[in-house]
């Protein structure tokens, strides 16, 4: 069946149409285009950039204390050899490489190990591994929304994880009551974690993962937990089909990780929820830009 709108209209819509309800920008880790992820660093410049939503990676130390970390990468504190060189910030994510441990993982440091690490006088005060309460109490306020994206793995998997991502998220920690975070929503590769979170603590905001699985190379179920709010699904996934069905079900979705600019003006023309990017700077110049060039042809957000 043709459309009723004339072509111009339709290009018009899918190029404009977002900025009657614009997505949330999103930093992963941060503004990591001259940081490293995940750092106290990285926090303050997507802050200061004006980011709408930023997203924690959490893993879970051997001795139950949760850092905002990616589990296998990220974790550049035992590098021999430090650069605050920007071009080779992205050489420098993967644990495993940089430590020298091909089977190195955040889960079998303790908390001493990894605050003997942070104490290397090579590493700046804000790029040392932070605890997650110190991540959420730094950006919560400052934004729309916080991701706190959990990271499962050995040796503890998902013992004990969900009890303690609800007392960092609710501000109980050590039984000493700080800021909760109202904005965070909380979502793993872990079905079981988000289910365990939603069962202890139902009025915690959570979201599910969809992606291909590695595999098998097939796309994980669109509709899996019901109380989740958001899924994050992985961009190329993202189809008008896609958006139709979870929208259908009330689903926020969240596109990750959106990195090009043909990726993220996808991600806009689909009139998605968030995009996920670790250059925030780029896609909020984009969408300046875009905003600009749709107002001047006339398109109205009446």
């Amino acid at each position: 069946m043709k459309s009723a709108h004339p072509p111009e209209l339709i290009m018009q819509i899918n190029k404009c149409g977002w900025l009657v309800d614009p997505p949330l920008v999103c930093a992963h880790g941060g503004d990591t285009t001259n940081a490293f992820p995940n750092t106290i660093a990285a926090y303050r410049a997507a802050l200061q950039s004006g980011v709408d939503c930023i997203e924690i990676d959490v893993s879970c130390s051997s001795d139950g204390v949760l850092y905002a970390i990616h589990d296998r990468c990220d974790f550049y504190l035992s590098m021999n050899r430090w650069t605050h060189n920007a071009q080779l910030i992205g050489l420098n994510r993967d644990l495993q490489r940089i430590s020298g441990n091909h089977t190195a993982r955040v889960g079998f440091l303790s908390t001493q190990e990894i605050n003997e690490l942070n104490q290397s006088p090579e590493i700046l005060d804000d790029q040392k591994a932070a605890t997650v309460e110190d991540a959420l109490m730094m950006v919560s306020n400052s934004v729309r929304k916080v991701i706190v994206d959990a990271k499962v793995g050995p040796p503890l998997y998902e013992k004990g994880l969900a009890e303690r991502i609800i007392a960092a998220v609710s501000g109980s920690f050590n039984s000493v009551q700080r800021t909760r975070c109202a904005n965070c929503v909380v979502w793993a590769k872990s079905d079981t974690l988000v289910r365990d979170i939603t069962r202890l603590s139902p009025d915690t905001l959570v979201g599910y993962i969809v992606m291909n699985d590695l595999s098998t190379g097939a796309r994980s179920s669109l509709l899996r937990i019901r109380r989740a709010s958001v899924v994050g699904i992985y961009h190329p996934l993202v189809d008008e089909k896609v958006v139709q069905i979870l929208h259908g079900k009330n689903k926020k979705i969240y596109a990750w990780t959106v990195d090009d600019v043909t990726s993220m003006q996808n991600m806009l023309a689909k009139r998605v929820d968030a995009i996920i990017t670790n250059n925030p700077t780029m896609l909020q110049q984009l969408m300046e830009d875009t905003r600009i060039e749709c107002l001047e042809e006339g398109f109205s957000l009446l």
